[in-house]
């Protein structure tokens, strides 16, 4: 594959866009608010082993000018996926792949609601990249990606697009069960994109300074680990253990949902906290304090005029 279309050219899908164009790809960028700063200055990438511009990338305001290609990666907001039914069509040839690198649970669902199942991946990020400007796109940390089937083991499709990934110096690997990833990924996203809004609006070391917070984060990590667990997905309780020690050398960091809440942005509130908590229960197990924490994060995002 060799034509890839990035669909929300922010943080993630700006620094892997630009790390597929750099290493020779056709990567052609749907952009909104950026697009006249990147055609003017290009896209800049600040990264643990430098920084690289992508000088003159192929940039436009619609789908419809981008063409099909072999890869769409949907890299924006899974609030925005309410555009997919228009977007994604014009991208679309025979054989034209769709991964989506959203977080929470429900992303492969909309994507295949749209383009089926079968053209449908799914992959998830653990980075702590962040669009600090127009056009500039800051990765502090080297990170990895894992990708997989929607509903099936890894394929050859899938297995060359991680070398696709590696050959661009993106750390990436299959899995044969992306939904069994997607519930590991929330044992992080759950607690800390979570607390630090509800808290107030902290980063994640005041949440680790304060008992109480700390604790409530320790907990929620053991209702995620329980959801998946009614859903067939057994992940030990070391795991949990394991993400509480990552946090404390991210320092004073804001999760991509604070930095969203602080900025009057849509929260992803559904497909991080209300979808899990209802997958359980269907499942038949309660998460109390993942379905507190989703109620006071639906209040709050009320309060936001964007999403009224």
């Amino acid at each position: 594959m060799n034509t890839i279309a990035i669909i929300g050219s922010g943080a993630i899908g700006g620094f892997y866009g630009a790390m597929l164009a750099r290493a020779g790809n056709d990567v052609r960028f749907l952009m909104r608010s950026d697009l006249a700063t990147v055609r003017a200055n290009g896209l800049r990438v600040r990264a643990p082993f430098g920084e690289f511009r992508i000088e003159r990338p192929t940039a436009a305001a619609t789908t419809e000018e981008l063409g099909p290609v072999d890869l769409v990666i949907v890299a924006w907001k899974t609030t925005a996926n309410r555009e997919l039914p228009r977007v994604l069509p014009p991208l679309l040839h025979e054989r034209t792949a769709v991964l989506t690198l959203q977080n929470g649970l429900g992303a492969e669902e909309e994507v295949a609601d749209v383009v089926g199942a079968e053209r449908t991946l799914g992959g998830l990020c653990f980075v702590g990249i962040n669009r600090t400007e127009p056009g500039l796109i800051v990765n502090p940390v080297e990170g990895a990606i894992t990708v997989g089937e929607f509903g099936r083991p890894a394929s050859e499709r899938l297995r060359e697009i991680v070398a696709l990934f590696q050959a661009a110096g993106i750390k990436a690997r299959a899995t044969d069960n992306l939904a069994e990833e997607r519930w590991k990924k929330l044992v992080w996203n759950v607690p800390f994109n979570g607390v630090t809004i509800a808290a107030g609006g902290i980063t994640t070391d005041r949440v680790l300074a304060d008992e109480g917070l700390r604790r409530l984060s320790r907990e929620l990590m053991t209702e995620v680990l329980q959801g998946a667990a009614a859903l067939g997905f057994t992940i030990p309780e070391s795991y949990a253990d394991f993400q509480m020690a990552r946090t404390p050398p991210l320092g004073a960091y804001k999760p991509s949902s604070l930095l969203d809440w602080q900025a009057g942005r849509e929260l992803e509130v559904e497909s991080i906290w209300g979808e899990p908590v209802r997958r359980a229960a269907a499942a038949g197990r309660a998460l109390p304090r993942m379905e507190m924490l989703y109620f006071l994060l639906r209040a709050l995002a009320a309060q936001n005029p964007r999403q009224r």
